[in-house]
C-alpha cells in the first residue's frame, strides 16, 4: 500500500518519470491544445458519464486529456467511451496519484465513492489542480472545513456538484424571491423519492482481479470485500457513503435554503428508519428532516422506496411566503398566489428529470462545469464555490448523526458547529486508515 505520506515523497519523481512515458501521441494532442483547459476525470462509473456529457459540450474550451479508476474494466469502458465521445483517447491510470503527478493538468473532476470526496480534492488543490467534486463535497463537517482550508492555503478553484446553482431559470426565479416575488419568503420544503430495491445480504468473496481493493478503500478503515459493495451499493454502508440526504437530498436541501437566503440553523431533528427490507443496508429508506431558524423553517423527505411523487414531481423544492410560493425543480417552475392560483411557469421543453436517472447528464451540468472553466480562463465568479456548497452538505451530514442518535442536535449558527453534545460532536469527525489521514 503506498500511503498518503508515501506519495507526497515521491511525486516529484512520478512526475519525471510520467513525463518520459508519455506517448509522442497523446503528447501532440496535449500540446495542440495549449489554449484549452486540461481535465483529468476520477471515478468512472455513474456520475462520471455527465462529466464527459458537459465536457463534450464545452469541447472547444477544454480537452479531457487523463481518466482514472481503480476498476480496470470500468476505466477501459469509460476511456473507449471518451474516444467515441471526444474523438481521441485520453490516457488511462488505475491509481489517480499518477496523474496528480502530471503539470500539464489543470484541473481533475471527483465523481469516487463519497469517503474518498475531501481526501482527493485536497490532494488535488495540493498537487496545483483546480478541483470539480461531486456533492457531497466531504464524508463529515470536519472534512467539510478542511477542504475549505486547503482552498485558501493552495489557491485554487473548488467548485461542488450541486449543478442546479447553474440552472438559468432555477437562478432566475431565486432571484425573484429575493426580490420579493411572493412576499418574505419564511419555508422550503424539499424532497426526493425513488424505488430502490434491496442489496441483500452480502458475503465475503475474493476481490476481483480487476479492482485495486486497497486504493478503493484509501482513507476509510480496512474491511474485507463482499459481492454486494460494488460498484453502486456501498452509498448505503456507512464505512464509505452518506445516506440518501447526501445522495440527493443535497441538491434541493441547497436550493431551499438560497432561495430563503439561510446559512446553518440552530437546530436539526430526523426521524426515519430502513422499513423496506431486511438487509445489509445501514442508513434509513425513509427520513424526515427538519431545521430550525429564528424565522424560518426548512425541511427535507427522502423516500428510497416508495416514489410517491409530491406535485407531480420525483424531487423538487416548495418555497412558502407571506405572498405566495413557488414550486421549482430541474425541469421549471410554478409561481402561485395565496388563492392557490398559479399565475406564472416556466418548463424546458427537451427535458425530464427522473430519480431513477443515475447519470444525470443535463444542460445544468453542462452550465456549471462551462462557469468552472470561466473562472479558470477569464476570473468568473463561481456559482457554487466550496463555501456555498459546503453548508447543505453540512447540515444534511448533521442530519444524520440526529437520526443515528435519535434526538435534536443544537447548532452553533456561526458554523454548524454541534453545541452541548460530546457524542454528537465526535461523529462529525470520522476515523481514518493509519497513514492515510489528509492534512492542511
Amino acid at each position: 500500500m503506498i500511503t498518503r505520506r508515501a506519495f507526497n515523497g515521491t511525486l516529484a519523481a512520478s512526475t519525471a518519470a510520467l513525463a518520459i512515458n508519455t506517448t509522442a501521441r497523446s503528447y501532440s494532442q496535449i500540446a495542440g491544445a495549449n489554449d484549452r483547459v486540461n481535465f483529468a476525470v476520477i471515478g468512472l462509473n455513474g456520475r462520471a458519464g455527465a462529466h464527459l456529457s458537459s465536457l463534450k459540450a464545452n469541447e472547444k474550451d477544454v480537452r479531457i486529456t487523463h481518466v482514472a479508476d481503480v476498476e480496470t474494466n470500468i476505466l477501459a469502458r469509460f476511456a473507449d467511451k471518451t474516444q467515441k465521445t471526444m474523438g481521441y483517447r485520453p490516457e488511462t491510470h488505475q491509481d489517480f496519484r499518477k496523474v496528480l503527478a502530471l503539470k500539464d493538468v489543470d484541473v481533475i473532476t471527483i465523481a469516487t465513492p463519497d469517503h474518498w470526496h475531501a481526501p482527493m480534492a485536497i490532494l488535488g488543490l495540493e498537487a496545483g489542480k483546480h478541483v470539480y467534486v461531486e456533492k457531497p463535497c466531504s464524508y463529515d463537517p470536519h472534512e467539510g472545513e478542511m477542504l475549505i482550508a486547503a482552498r485558501d492555503k493552495y489557491k485554487h478553484l473548488v467548485q461542488m456538484g450541486n449543478q442546479q446553482r447553474s440552472s438559468p431559470h432555477t437562478k432566475k426565479i431565486v432571484g425573484q424571491i429575493h426580490d420579493g416575488l411572493i412576499g418574505r419568503a419564511y419555508s422550503g420544503f424539499a424532497w426526493y423519492g425513488n424505488k430502490r430495491g434491496s442489496i441483500g445480504i452480502g458475503k465475503p468473496v475474493p476481490v476481483p482481479a480487476t479492482l485495486d481493493w486497497d486504493l478503493w478503500q484509501g482513507p476509510a478503515p480496512r474491511t474485507a470485500y463482499h459481492d454486494n459493495y460494488q460498484p453502486y451499493n456501498w452509498h448505503w454502508f456507512k464505512r464509505w457513503g452518506t445516506g440518501e440526504t447526501l445522495n440527493n437530498g443535497t441538491h434541493e436541501v441547497d436550493v431551499c435554503r438560497w432561495a430563503l437566503q439561510c446559512e446553518f440553523p440552530e437546530s436539526v431533528s430526523a426521524t426515519g428508519g430502513r422499513y423496506h427490507f431486511t438487509d445489509d443496508w445501514q442508513f434509513y429508506d425513509t427520513l424526515e428532516v427538519a431545521y430550525k431558524y429564528p424565522d424560518k423553517m426548512l425541511t427535507w423527505e427522502g423516500f428510497c422506496c416508495n416514489p410517491m411523487r409530491h406535485y407531480g414531481r420525483d424531487r423538487g423544492a416548495l418555497i412558502r411566503g407571506t405572498n405566495g410560493s413557488v414550486i421549482v425543480d430541474r425541469d421549471g417552475y410554478e409561481v402561485y398566489d395565496l388563492g392557490g392560483k398559479m399565475i406564472d411557469e416556466f418548463k424546458l421543453s427537451k427535458q425530464h428529470t427522473s430519480s431513477t436517472d443515475l447519470t444525470g447528464a443535463d444542460t445544468m451540468t453542462d452550465a456549471h462545469f462551462a462557469n468552472l472553466i470561466a473562472a479558470i480562463r477569464s476570473g468568473e465568479k463561481l456559482h457554487s464555490p466550496i463555501e456555498e456548497g459546503n453548508v447543505a452538505v453540512t447540515m444534511l451530514q448533521l442530519a444524520n448523526y440526529s437520526w443515528q442518535l435519535n434526538r435534536v442536535l443544537k447548532l452553533d449558527p456561526a458554523n454548524g458547529h454541534v453545541m452541548g453534545d460530546p457524542e454528537a460532536a465526535r461523529l462529525t469527525r470520522r476515523e481514518y486508515e493509519k497513514g492515510w489521514e489528509p492534512k492542511v
